[in-house]
């Protein structure tokens, strides 16, 4: 089925969609939001496209296989705990650093490393349902 009207909508919502996944992953780690409903958002916008246009443009779209973001993500939220065990404090217990080039204007922390890899096992988790729903 071609429908004119839902490719022409899909081309504006897609990307709104992942910007505003985008706010949440990072407004997360001081307030509600995060990794794993950011990721739940950015998956609707995959699952529009892919309802749109298939599942071989969103695998050209996204450039890498969903099985290695899950990976990727494990192994940043698994690492992001074990900085704390390496300087002697307990698993996952929040670090944060100001980088000297900002003047104290941004805090990095262990949390936003731990929100990245949550949304990532989550995003992986999605695409790789999606498509293998899709293909069939």
């Amino acid at each position: 089925m071609q429908s004119y009207i839902l490719k022409a909508a899909t081309r504006l919502l897609v990307g709104l969609i992942l910007v505003f996944s985008v706010y949440l992953l990072f407004r997360g780690h001081n307030a509600p939001g995060g990794g794993f409903s950011a990721a739940l958002v950015a998956g609707t916008a995959f699952a529009l496209f892919a309802i749109a246009a298939g599942p071989e443009p969103v695998r050209q779209a996204l450039r890498i296989e969903p099985r290695t973001l899950i990976a990727w993500g494990l192994l940043l939220a698994v690492g992001s705990g074990l900085i704390a065990v390496l300087i002697g404090r307990p698993y996952l217990t929040g670090l944060w650093w100001t980088p000297a080039v900002l003047d104290g204007a941004l805090a990095v922390g262990t949390p936003l490393f731990f929100d990245i890899g949550v949304f990532l096992v989550v995003l992986g988790t999605i695409l790789t349902l999606l498509l293998h729903l899709e293909e069939r």
